[in-house]
């Protein structure tokens, strides 16, 4: 046991298999230098034996990242066990993450497997991947619905075998935060050799009680892992959210009694960078990492906080990365002050190349809006036409014309593979009228299947941020967009999906985890 509590990210792994998620290697890196700057103890960089573009992940990330220890997702078989270890050859500290389904209806039904071969699968994978790694972490798949006495027998003969961490998963948000502490604290005392392994929970929020329930598995069950991810990110209705178990634990130590090792101040721009490369818009009413979190509208609550700030607020904006001064920068400020704000917001870009594309974004942006925000900065340095990489697709310019009572029509000139086109096309409004015109040109025979706005910032001058999520012949892909003039972000969310579609290195995401 010990007095802290490891933090298991999985954004890149099982945040990924939200439809639409699927992410690039370089936008993987990314996230995952992000999670590095976070502090977070463990980051899941893939599931290497499910693709040649994941294994290619985990490998990079492996031999990026230096001071967190990267994982590699495995089946309980000697090819995905190989694979991954052969993925974290080049890792500081790796982990290879086995599992297996355990509980009566997934051995029946998914695996065709009797109790006995999936015990029998167990010892043996654990023992290859203990051979061919130090850390290694045993996950059973379903847990929380498995029968105790058998699971029991998995668990005990995975620590026996070399497994380090066991993880009990609620994988399809079943359980109850009362019931599942105390299923983990059932477990930890009837498996003889549970304190041989750290125990560590990983639940979905089916129910809304992914949170609740990995608390209660901390505090009423002992775990000391909790597996999650950045803005609760995942399938169905999502993970664990990283920054409520983070912020729950330290806000109430006084009842936890537990250290995180998270740099804090990096949780916002890690939410804003996960939500910018996958298109995931953060809700506004969202703990910790929402724009209204930390935001006062009652002029009694108002009142209070002026006058005593722990009147309404039980943590400060600061300590997770937001801002108190909101207005920072204008059409007058120079780079080294650009710089100096973004290290502030908790942001390193990766490159000199990165800087003077953001700052060159920047100051257009300054002469459009009177006042540049925060949120306006991260917008910018985290949207993909900041990077100086080459789109297949760009945006040249738009013009539109719409009146009432008249049909919308709008004329869009944009790249396409290096040579200049243009479209025009009528629509039942000015973005739709931009799509279609780019459509005339582009011919992707894509669907969108979601279409959403957000504002960056609360008046009228804010930018709007548009994201598109594009499907094409069975591959889902998002883009986003941000720019005070809303037909326009929309055009250049649409660019970027279709770009994602260009991008072979987008993937359908592998449907398989714990």
């Amino acid at each position: 046991m010990t007095d802290k509590l490891i933090i298991f990210d999985t954004t890149l792994r099982d945040g990924e298999q939200s439809p639409g998620a699927s992410m690039t290697r370089d936008e993987k890196l990314r996230i995952a230098r992000q999670l590095e700057r976070l502090r977070v103890d463990v980051i899941e960089a893939g599931f290497a034996a499910s693709s040649n573009g994941d294994f290619d992940c985990v490998k990079t990330i492996a031999s990026a990242i230096r001071d967190s220890t990267i994982c590699s997702l495995a089946r309980t078989n000697e090819g995905d066990i190989a694979r991954a270890a052969e993925a974290l050859k080049g890792a500081a500290s790796g982990r290879i993450h086995l599992f297996i389904a355990t509980s009566a209806l997934h051995m029946e039904k998914k695996l065709r497997m009797t109790p006995d071969e999936v015990l029998a699968q167990t010892r043996a994978s654990v023992r290859q991947a203990r051979n061919l790694m130090a850390d290694v972490e045993f996950s059973a798949e379903d847990g929380f619905r498995s029968d105790t006495d058998f699971l029991c027998r998995v668990l005990e003969a995975a620590i026996a075998e070399g497994a380090r961490t066991i993880n009990v998963p609620d994988t399809v948000g079943y359980a109850i935060p009362q019931l599942y502490g105390h299923f983990i604290k059932t477990l930890r005392e009837r498996v003889p050799n549970s304190d041989k392994a750290i125990w560590s929970v990983h639940c979905h929020n089916d129910l809304g009680m992914a949170v609740a329930n990995s608390l209660a598995g901390v505090k009423i069950g002992g775990a000391r892992q909790v597996e999650c991810t950045i803005n609760g990110l995942g399938e169905r209705a999502g993970n664990c959210a990283l920054e409520e178990v983070v912020m729950a634990v330290k806000t109430r130590r006084d009842h936890f009694a537990l250290d995180v090792g998270i740099a804090t101040e990096h949780i916002v721009p890690a939410s804003r960078l996960v939500s910018q490369i996958t298109g995931f818009v953060v809700q506004p009413n969202k703990a910790v990492v929402g724009a209204n979190a930390f935001a006062h509208a009652s002029g009694i609550h108002q009142d209070g906080v002026l006058k005593a700030r722990d009147t309404y607020e039980i943590m400060r904006a600061e300590d997770v990365g937001w801002s108190a001064n909101k207005i920072v920068l204008g059409k007058l400020s120079g780079r080294n002050a650009f710089r100096q704000r973004l290290q502030q917001l908790g942001v390193t870009l990766e490159s000199e190349g990165e800087l003077v594309a953001a700052f060159a974004k920047f100051k257009e942006l300054a002469d459009r809006k009177s006042e540049i925000f925060d949120e306006d900065i991260l917008a910018l340095v985290f949207d993909e036409s900041v990077t100086p990489e080459k789109e297949f697709y760009a945006l040249v310019s738009l013009s539109q014309q719409s009146a009432t009572g008249a049909m919308p029509r709008a004329k869009v000139a944009f790249t396409m593979g290096g040579r200049q086109v243009c479209g025009e096309a009528e629509g039942n409004g000015p973005v739709d009228a931009s799509l279609k015109a780019i459509e005339t040109q582009a011919r992707s025979g894509a669907e969108m299947v979601l279409y959403s706005v957000n504002a960056i910032s609360g008046n009228t001058e804010s930018q709007g941020e548009v994201t598109v999520r594009l499907q094409n012949a069975g591959r889902i892909v998002n883009g986003v967009g941000a720019d005070p003039d809303i037909v326009i972000a929309s055009a250049k969310a649409y660019l970027s999906a279709l770009n994602r579609l260009q991008n072979k290195s987008d993937r359908v995401v592998a449907q398989s985890g714990v």
